[in-house]
C-alpha cells in the first residue's frame, strides 16, 4: 500500500468516526508526550490543540505561531501515534483561500488526515471572515485534498457563539446560516465553540443535518447528554494542557508554600512515559 492510500484509509476511518453510534471524544493534544499518553488510554483518534501547541512554545493563540512550526509540531505527533491525527489549521495562516490550501497541504504532507477551520478572528471590530470568503477557503481546501489523495476530513467551526458575535437573540440564524453554507461547500463537521444551552444544541443538530462538533469542559453537559441530543464529536480544546499548566502551578505552589511534594502522586512513573515515547 502506497503511503497516500495509507492516510486516506486513515482518513476514510476517522470521518465514520463522526457517525456514531457513540460521540466521537478528541481530548486535545499540544505535544508528543500528551499524544502517546491520549492514544495509550484507548482513545482512537488524536485531535491537536492550536491553542496548546501555542502556548507550549510561547505564543500567543490567534495564529502568532507560524504556519511551519505549528506543522512540525503536528508531524512529530502523527510520527509518535498509530491513530488518525487530526489538526487545528486555526484560520489557514492568511486571508486567502491559497492560504487555507497551503495550510492544508502541509497538514496532509505530515501526515494528519483532518483540519479544523475557523471563520474567526482577532479584529473586534470584524470578529468573523466574510461568509462568503469562508465558503471559498472550504471549497478550495476540498478540491485541494481531494486532488493530493487524500480526503481530509474538513472540521468547519464557526465563532459566532465564541466571539459572541451581535446580539444574543441573532447568534442562532447567523450561526445556522454559517454552518449550513460550510456544509454544502465540503465540510464534513460542523464546530461551534461556545455553544453550550442543550435546548439550542439540539436544534442546531436537526437543523444542520450535519455531524456536529462541540467544545466541552466545566459546566458542559456530560458526554452522555451530548450524545443524547445528537452531537457527533466533543472535544476539550485547550483544556487539557490548560489543566496541565494549573497542575504545575499547584505543584509549584506547595512545595514553596509547604515543602511536600503530594501534587506529584498520581504522576506516571519516569519508566513508564519513557516507554511512551520510546
Amino acid at each position: 500500500m502506497t503511503d497516500i492510500a495509507a492516510r486516506q484509509l486513515r482518513a476514510t476511518s476517522f470521518r465514520a468516526m463522526h457517525r456514531g453510534p457513540k460521540a466521537l471524544l478528541l481530548p486535545n493534544v499540544w505535544d508528543v508526550a500528551s499524544a502517546r499518553v491520549i492514544e495509550d488510554t484507548g482513545f482512537p483518534a488524536i485531535a491537536t490543540t492550536s491553542a496548546g501547541i501555542a502556548f507550549s512554545l510561547g505564543y500567543a493563540d490567534g495564529q502568532r505561531i507560524s504556519r511551519d512550526e505549528m506543522l512540525a509540531r503536528v508531524g512529530r505527533i502523527v510520527r509518535a501515534v498509530t491513530v488518525p491525527v487530526t489538526a487545528d489549521g486555526e484560520a489557514g495562516y492568511g486571508g486567502r483561500p491559497e492560504d487555507a490550501v497551503q495550510t492544508a497541504a502541509g497538514i496532509i504532507e505530515v501526515g494528519a488526515v483532518g483540519l479544523n477551520l475557523e471563520d474567526g478572528t482577532s479584529d473586534p471590530a470584524v470578529p468573523l471572515v466574510d461568509r462568503a470568503l469562508q465558503v471559498e477557503k472550504i471549497r478550495a481546501v476540498r478540491e485541494a485534498a481531494r486532488k493530493a489523495g487524500v480526503e481530509l476530513v474538513l472540521n468547519a467551526r464557526t465563532d459566532v457563539y465564541w466571539n459572541e458575535v451581535g446580539p444574543p437573540e441573532l447568534r442562532y440564524g447567523e450561526a445556522l446560516l454559517r454552518a449550513r453554507a460550510y456544509r454544502d461547500a465540503g465540510a464534513d463537521c460542523i464546530f461551534v465553540p461556545g455553544l453550550r444551552d442543550p435546548e439550542t444544541i439540539s436544534r442546531l443538530v436537526r437543523d444542520v443535518e450535519c455531524p456536529l462538533n462541540i467544545l466541552a469542559g466545566p459546566g458542559s453537559a456530560p458526554v452522555s447528554e451530548l450524545e443524547k441530543l445528537g452531537v457527533a464529536r466533543v472535544s476539550l480544546g485547550s483544556g487539557p494542557m490548560r489543566a496541565t499548566l494549573g497542575l504545575l502551578r499547584r505543584l509549584a505552589e506547595e512545595l514553596k508554600n509547604n515543602g511536600t511534594y503530594h501534587a506529584l502522586e498520581h504522576a506516571p512513573s519516569y519508566v513508564e512515559v519513557n516507554q511512551l515515547v520510546k
